[in-house]
């Protein structure tokens, strides 16, 4: 080709926007120059060939698509639930280790576009293992909520079909929705499709979906974040963990994390004399983050049912005892 001819290829692969076409032409060109002996005009070419393929990647992740609510109930309305979450981890209580673990995904996250000039990818595959109501899945609003992208809870029952092959399709769709559209994707429940292979009790279409998804996660390169959780890791395929950047564990909160709570969800009420905050939290040992937000929302209701002007500790000590009987 000659060197017009390849000038005028040049400019229309960049008005075509075909960078690969664009990155190639681009090549033939320091080729024909080193073959000229010009080596040093070659190797500049080359170079800056690099380093805007380089800004290139970087932009395309800075400018992708933020879904909108109503085009992903379109697309995927059998598979996703979508939310725009405003709660922020700021607004959680946390042990001190999921607290730190937390705020390097925000960190490095909030990093994303520097990391890449380095060849190296943020934290983004999560999995969160705990008890019900320890705040998995709050962590995965408050993730959205903080990085201000949408939250995309998987519904599972719209995933897994009777039909052979259906499933992984529906997989395939939501992974490649992680890359046109940035966002949390939450996969809740996830032992339901993650179960360990060699259950002999296992469905096998569930084992084909597990296939598939270990499969698309290996692959998946987006720069979405993808959150699975579970109450029972136990059950989970031992293959699945070496998948996620990060395994969170989220335990029943200590009488400390218990008291900060109880204050958070008093906050604006005052509490009748009788038993402390530190005694009803000792109290609550043993109880989840919901169950003891829960006893405390039932408390104040009751104060408003009966008019009062404070939150009765004796009646929130008789809600956190139901609950505890519960079990």
């Amino acid at each position: 080709m000659a060197a017009a001819e390849k000038i005028k290829a040049l400019l229309q692969s960049y008005g075509d926007e075909d960078d690969n076409r664009f990155y190639t032409t681009a090549m033939q060109i320091a080729a024909a120059e080193a073959k000229q002996g010009h080596t040093k005009l070659a190797e500049e070419l080359k170079h800056l060939i690099d380093k805007i393929k380089t800004k290139r990647k970087v932009d395309s992740v800075s400018k992708t698509r933020i879904l909108p609510v109503n085009e992903a109930q379109r697309e995927l309305k059998d598979l996703l639930e979508v939310f725009r979450p405003h709660i922020k981890t700021k607004d959680m209580v946390l042990t001190k280790e999921v607290s730190e673990a937390i705020k390097r995904i925000l960190s490095e996250q909030r990093k994303f576009d520097q990391l890449l000039q380095h060849n190296l990818q943020p934290r983004r595959k999560l999995m969160l293992v705990g008890p019900p109501g320890c705040g998995k899945t709050m962590t995965a609003k408050a993730l959205a909520g903080d990085l201000e992208i949408p939250l995309f809870i998987i519904r599972l029952d719209g995933l897994i079909s009777r039909y052979m092959g259906e499933s992984i399709a529906k997989l395939k769709l939501i992974f490649d929705s992680m890359y046109q559209h940035r966002a949390v994707y939450l996969f809740d429940e996830f032992d339901s499709i993650g179960s360990n292979r060699s259950y002999g009790n296992d469905v096998g279409e569930i084992k084909r979906v597990l296939n598939s998804f270990l499969m698309n996660i290996e692959k998946d390169e987006s720069n979405s974040l993808l959150i699975a959780a579970t109450n029972i890791p136990e059950a989970l395929d031992k293959a699945l963990f070496r998948r996620f950047d990060d395994i969170i564990q989220y335990p029943l909160p200590s009488d400390k994390e218990i008291a900060e709570l109880i204050k958070v969800q008093l906050k604006g009420y005052s509490l009748t004399k009788g038993k402390t905050i530190n005694a009803l939290a000792k109290e609550a040992v043993g109880l989840s983050f919901a169950d003891i937000s829960n006893a405390c929302k039932d408390a104040i209701k009751e104060m408003i049912v009966n008019n009062s002007d404070k939150v009765s500790s004796a009646t929130l000590h008789k809600f956190i005892q139901n609950k505890k009987t519960q079990f």
